[in-house]
């Protein structure tokens, strides 16, 4: 049988989003290799109330806990998930526009006063380690007092520990493998995205990237490709000819088009493609001229269990 017509099981949340316990459960040992969480699906750095900043929870079998990016809205995501920021010490960033970075902060800080037991661990691009270093000064009268008047409080878990990465295998330990590779978001250099494996199932996570060789390459095998997408500005009467032609060009310049998306599927062939980075049903309309396999429109807090079965679960609105 082709990968691609294996089933992917739609399946409803059982919790709702009104304050009556997580969407969703974690991850219990011996269950899915690999749990995948939408925690924000929102293109760029706009203020959108649907759909929050871009962010991804990736959870193992055995308990591992990866984010990658920490967009707006990261830490209420996170809760409403029903996981504690506490709990989560692993962060791998894709570029460093605002909009994959303003809940840092809130990872950092909220995850100290939680009792974070070691340091936050970041790996990212160059300039992350600077970020991260400058971002310690920014609180560190917090961090000192907050650490003073509970005593309880780990003093590891109020540091940072980052990297700057280069394309490869920037993490491996506890059976779980991150590997790292060059995409192309034009002048934002460098930006990557990232691939995990873990017994034997794997995702992929595109960041923001221009149709990308380098992508395909490295999602060759992959169970879930999570990939970016916009489309082309639609006509304007109201709009010039050179401002329309302006925001055209960013689009081309930054981001992967519809119909290019179906050709990274088609050659990469996942046993299912997600668009991330906001989007719409019209998108998955296009890409269906050309690509015919699982295909889905993510959303904040839809879950994926890889295993022998591809399972979706949407949150109940």
């Amino acid at each position: 049988m082709n990968k691609n017509t294996l089933a992917v099981v739609l399946l409803l949340a059982g919790a709702s989003l009104n304050g009556q316990g997580p969407i969703v459960t974690t991850a219990p040992e011996g269950g899915p290799p690999l749990k995948v969480t939408i925690l924000g699906s929102a293109r760029g750095p706009q203020v959108d109330l649907r759909r929050f900043g871009a962010s991804i929870l990736v959870e193992t079998a055995g308990g591992d806990k990866l984010v990658f990016d920490c967009g707006r809205g990261f830490a209420q995501r996170l809760t409403e998930y029903g996981v504690p920021l506490r709990t989560i010490d692993k962060l791998f960033v894709t570029h460093l526009h605002s909009d994959h970075i303003l809940s840092i902060p809130d990872l950092l800080m909220v995850g100290f006063s939680q009792g974070r037991k070691g340091p936050l661990q970041v790996w990212g691009p160059a300039g992350t380690k600077s970020m991260m270093d400058f971002m310690m000064k920014t609180f560190e009268f917090d961090l000192r007092v907050r650490s003073e008047f509970n005593a309880q409080l780990s003093k590891d878990g109020m540091r940072s520990s980052s990297t700057d990465i280069q394309e490869g295998t920037i993490y491996e330990d506890n059976g779980v493998k991150v590997t790292a590779f060059l995409v192309d978001h034009g002048p934002i250099k460098p930006a990557f995205g990232y691939r995990v494996d873990y017994a034997g199932r794997s995702v992929v996570m595109s960041g923001d990237t221009r149709f990308s060789e380098n992508l395909i390459r490295h999602s060759q095998g992959v169970d879930v490709l999570i990939h970016e997408t916009e489309q082309l500005p639609p006509p304007n009467s109201k709009q010039s000819e050179q401002e329309r032609a302006r925001q055209e060009k960013a689009v081309r310049q930054l981001h992967t088009l519809p119909e290019e998306t179906s050709t990274v599927f088609n050659r990469a062939m996942p046993r299912l493609a997600v668009y991330s980075h906001g989007g719409s049903p019209a998108i998955v309309a296009e890409a269906r001229k050309t690509y015919s396999g699982p295909l889905e429109l993510a959303e904040d807090l839809m879950t994926i269990e890889i295993g022998e079965k591809i399972e979706i679960h949407r949150p109940k609105r």
